[in-house]
């Protein structure tokens, strides 16, 4: 018998969850195989090409699963400190203004980002990127966004974009300078937004350090024609946009959004019936953010029947940040979403997969198991795909396998 197939590794004794848009994509009794970094063949095992046994690393996985790598789309992890101590003060009953006073809230971040080295940064950075990955997660988005000046918001994408090469995780790196007012910009957001849109986002894209710009569009932080500003620079230097969008009121930045046909609207709690249309039309991912949700104790959900209705499609983040919500756990979000939100567990799934591909626009590279994607894996030592919704606190990843390797 002639061996035609060349793998550079095989998975047999397997069940794949492939994802797509309806289901899971069950193959029970199945195998996968790889070559040169990417799927080379799936589907059961009886029907594998043949390959040479002896001289192709092949892998027993007993029984369990493989889904695609885990996708965190949304997160803030590289800052400096921590807010524990606000964190006690609220509980313990200071008010809002105590705290500011104190120094707490993002002006504390702030201030402790700017004021840490580079080195410091990119340890605490790599410690939460290691969690993430030890939960399966093989792509992750890290926003800037706690320098609000050009010297710090450039040292956090450096930062990011370092941990892409150097991490087995990939790293897609968003701009964020449009997150908060500064306390030199006091009573100036115009002045600020003017120094966004040209000092800092000329010197991102001058290094190239940003695969998107992100800004906070809300009644706390910049309005729609500031926020229209930072998307019109933008497109300038081609960049695509997202959303920080309607998380606690709706000042319609989901349809202006939808206008610069944005990647993805994220928070969206008072998002209405308009501006879900709207993002459908545009292909614009909703992105729900659970841990948000549950750490600030907030009570109005996103519009989950509209965007069913609407069949948008939607992901899951863990929002990762040292202010509403210090959780750096995507297999925490699967069981928020679930219980708090009432996602089905293939939604949740979806949700951190396909739909979360689709938000950071590489859905061509990762997100589902199909022939020539990356081989971004994960084994589980689950019965069913629905395990993952379902439990938390004992990990069940096996094998994380980015780009074909074991990590």
């Amino acid at each position: 018998m002639s061996l035609n197939n060349e793998f550079d590794s095989v998975w047999i004794d397997v069940n794949l969850a492939t994802i797509n848009d309806k289901d899971y994509g069950i193959i029970e009794n199945a195998a996968i195989a790889i070559k040169d970094g990417k799927i080379a063949w799936l589907g059961k095992r009886a029907d594998i090409p043949a390959f040479d046994a002896f001289s192709t690393p092949t892998y027993q996985g007993k029984g369990g699963w493989i889904t695609p790598g885990l996708i965190d789309c949304h997160s803030h992890i590289v800052y400096g400190g921590n807010r524990a101590k606000e964190f006690e003060m609220r509980l313990e009953g200071a008010t809002y203004q105590e705290i500011a006073a104190a120094g707490g809230g993002i002006v504390s971040t702030v201030k402790a980002t700017r004021e840490a080295d580079e080195e410091t940064l990119y340890v605490a950075a790599k410690d939460r990127l290691n969690a993430l990955m030890q939960e399966g997660v093989t792509t992750v988005e890290i926003k800037s966004g706690y320098g609000l000046d050009t010297e710090t918001e450039i040292k956090m994408l450096r930062i990011a974009r370092l941990l892409g090469e150097h991490h087995p995780v990939d790293v897609k790196t968003t701009f964020l300078g449009a997150h908060a007012l500064p306390p030199e910009f006091k009573d100036n957001a115009d002045g600020y937004i003017d120094l966004v849109c040209g000092e800092m986002l000329e010197a991102v894209a001058q290094e190239n350090l940003a695969d998107a710009v992100d800004a906070f569009c809300e009644s706390v932080g910049f309005d729609l024609p500031q926020t229209k500003r930072v998307f019109e620079a933008a497109k300038k230097h081609n960049l695509p946009v997202k959303l920080h969008a309607e998380q606690m009121s709706n000042l319609g930045g989901s349809e202006m959004a939808a206008g610069f046909n944005a990647l993805s609207v994220d928070h969206i709690e008072y998002l209405d019936e308009a501006g879900v249309k709207a993002i459908k039309e545009s292909g614009t991912v909703a992105v729900v953010l659970p841990g948000a949700f549950y750490f600030l104790r907030e009570t109005k959900q996103p519009p989950f029947d509209l965007l069913r209705k609407h069949q948008v499609p939607m992901a899951i983040a863990t929002d990762a940040n040292p202010g509403s919500s210090p959780l750096c756990s995507l297999q925490l979000m699967l069981n928020m979403a679930c219980t708090l939100f009432r996602m089905t567990p293939y939604e949740a799934l979806s949700g951190v997969t396909i739909n979360a591909a689709k938000a950071l626009g590489i859905q061509d590279k990762v997100g589902t198991l199909a022939v020539g994607k990356q081989a971004d894996l994960v084994l589980w030592n689950i019965e069913n795909p629905a395990q993952l919704s379902y439990q938390f606190g004992v990990n069940p990843c096996a094998q994380v396998i980015k780009n074909g390797v074991v990590v």
